[in-house]
């Protein structure tokens, strides 16, 4: 992999258990002081891969995993300036599920691994808590979102509805075009509903926000893994803070990251609001944590993001929307299935 990072980069740290009074900078287990990040490097071998090739040979090529990150990473760029084939406003791609009985969750005896998994962080042992107990819930089939809704499907609801919900990180109301296909960020839970409402009465149909439940199944697949590839954390397979960016990118990208129904990005990029607000599981007590004690009812938020670290990519994490602008909160759709 061509990615480099300057000389004085060094991943983050973590020192203390996040709290409210900490800076964005603490939190993201940077120091104050400025300190230079990863980043892709535009080389020969890329430009020959992806000069002159046709915007579906592109879209390809990002979800490819014969080909190397850094190019499938300048494929996604270049579509940014072009339509991305991948990104269909009014037809958006959507996963069928199969309903039945599955299970969410963890038990309780879990905790302590997870604490061990994540003793870096300084976690909290009231946050995974709020995942307990492991229990069984029916679910009707469903489709949900391939990939999370991006800047360039925002756009065009913003210049369809007229709606004045510019995302709070399209600096001064610019449309970032430079990240047409990255997820749209920055934006709240009832900015999500309103785009939803749009897209339905465009479409004829009825998409919704997932259930936590229907997210986690997405995410886990019936084997229940603990990340979408699997039982272990890898840095390389996701856009979190342990890989460096602090920043989007392209849908897709870390494309050996799928779910096993096939959805992309479930872990890291931006953290994706889901349809329930925060309620313990049958039988658990009512965590109050720093979200409750900050927003008081919230709605649930899963997946990470590129500036949170590798517990909140845990499929079962149920996390939210504090209001910091280092959580960066978007979306992805869900509808019944046929």
């Amino acid at each position: 992999m061509v990615m480099k990072h300057g000389t004085n980069y060094y991943p983050p740290l973590l020192t203390k258990t996040a709290r409210p009074e900490m800076t964005d900078r603490e939190l993201i287990g940077f120091p104050e002081s400025f300190t230079e990040l990863r980043e892709f490097i535009f080389t020969k071998e890329i430009q020959t891969a992806i000069e002159n090739k046709t915007s579906i040979y592109l879209a390809d090529l990002i979800e490819n995993k014969d080909v190397s990150l850094d190019i499938r990473y300048f494929a996604g760029q270049a579509l940014c300036y072009r339509d991305d084939p991948r990104i269909k406003t009014l037809n958006p791609s959507m996963c069928d599920v199969k309903g039945g009985i599955v299970s969410v969750g963890i038990d309780a005896e879990q905790i302590d691994q997870v604490m061990v998994d994540c003793d870096h962080l300084k976690l909290d042992r009231i946050w995974i808590e709020k995942e307990t107990p492991e229990h069984q819930v029916h679910l009707d089939s469903y489709r949900i979102g391939k990939y999370p809704v991006t800047n360039k499907e925002y756009k065009d609801f913003l210049l369809d509805s007229r709606e004045e919900r510019i995302p709070r990180h399209w600096f001064l109301g610019r449309y970032p075009r430079e990240c047409a296909n990255h997820p749209v960020m920055g934006i709240s839970e009832e900015d999500a509903e309103c785009y939803i409402s749009w897209l339905n009465k465009k479409t004829g149909r009825k998409f919704r926000l997932p259930t936590e439940h229907e997210w986690e199944y997405a995410a886990s697949g019936p084997g229940k893994l603990q990340y979408p590839w699997g039982n272990h954390f890898l840095p390389d397979h996701c856009n979190t803070a342990e890989f460096g960016l602090l920043t989007t990118t392209p849908v897709g990208l870390f494309c050996h990251a799928d779910s096993p129904i096939g959805c992309t990005d479930m872990a890291g990029n931006v953290e994706e609001f889901v349809a329930d607000f925060y309620a313990p599981y049958p039988g658990a007590d009512f965590i109050e944590d720093d979200l409750v004690n900050k927003l008081g009812a919230y709605r649930v938020a899963r997946g990470g993001s590129f500036s949170r670290f590798q517990d909140l990519t845990r499929n079962t994490r149920r996390h939210g929307a504090f209001p910091s602008d280092i959580y960066v909160m978007g979306f992805r759709l869900a509808e019944d299935g046929k």
